[in-house]
């Protein structure tokens, strides 16, 4: 049984074919397409609305150079978001929850970052690896350390997201399996349990949604550092 709990997380197959793909691909086609009528229908204007507010927010920090980034970090953030809240439907697979793909996000955006730092500013951008005012016996360990924590960030972007989803769907199954098992028994308990199990889908929709604004806005945060 405690095996079965890590099932939903194995990435599905179809004749020995990978369905990951489709996994990732599918929340695009989705969107409603926007029309050349100068009056849209609700949900285009409503999706619109959410992204101007989105793009706005996130480029109120930068300058206009990192103003390029708006619409691949407007698309990654609807992205991450949709692939989130499509993984909480039943039968469905969540491919955010494997860390291959979300440090395959992760690792070459931050890499862009650092590139283009080290490109239009490399001496600020090495700068950042030594606080102002530091005593000269402490240089090197700083430096060190600094350095370190330049390369675990996109660790942290990866491991952060894969661990927030993984954790969320594993409460909701168990939570689920207990309320299954308590019907028969303990009635009460089981229904008690139940809107447990429903306020904790609320969450997990919150989680979903919060987790993909917090990869694009850190994204954003290492931008600015280097723009």
């Amino acid at each position: 049984m405690a095996m079965s709990f890590f099932d939903q997380f194995a990435s599905p197959s179809y004749i020995g074919i990978p369905l990951i793909a489709v996994a990732i691909a599918l929340p695009w086609v989705l969107f409603p397409t926007p029309s050349a009528r100068w009056i849209n229908n609700r949900l285009i204007t409503l999706q619109g609305w959410f992204i101007n507010q989105f793009t706005n927010q996130l480029m109120l920090p930068l300058n206009l150079g990192g103003h390029k980034w708006a619409l691949l970090l407007a698309s990654l953030m609807v992205f991450l978001m949709t692939i989130n809240m499509l993984g909480l439907l039943p039968y469905t697979f969540t491919p955010t929850t494997q860390l291959s793909l979300n440090m395959g996000l992760a690792v070459p955006l931050w890499l862009a970052t650092v590139l283009i730092g080290m490109r239009n500013q490399p001496t600020v951008a090495l700068g950042h690896l030594l606080p102002e005012g530091t005593p000269i016996p402490l240089i090197p360990i700083l430096i060190i350390i600094e350095t370190i924590s330049l390369f675990i960030r996109p660790l942290a972007l990866g491991v952060r997201l894969t661990a927030n989803l993984t954790a969320g769907h594993l409460l909701i199954q168990l939570i689920a399996t207990a309320v299954f098992v308590l019907l028969p028994m303990m009635p009460t308990v089981a229904i008690l349990t139940a809107a447990v199990l429903f306020l904790l889908t609320l969450l997990e929709v919150a989680v979903a949604m919060i987790q993909a604004y917090v990869f694009v806005l850190l994204l954003s945060l290492y931008l600015q550092e280097n723009v």
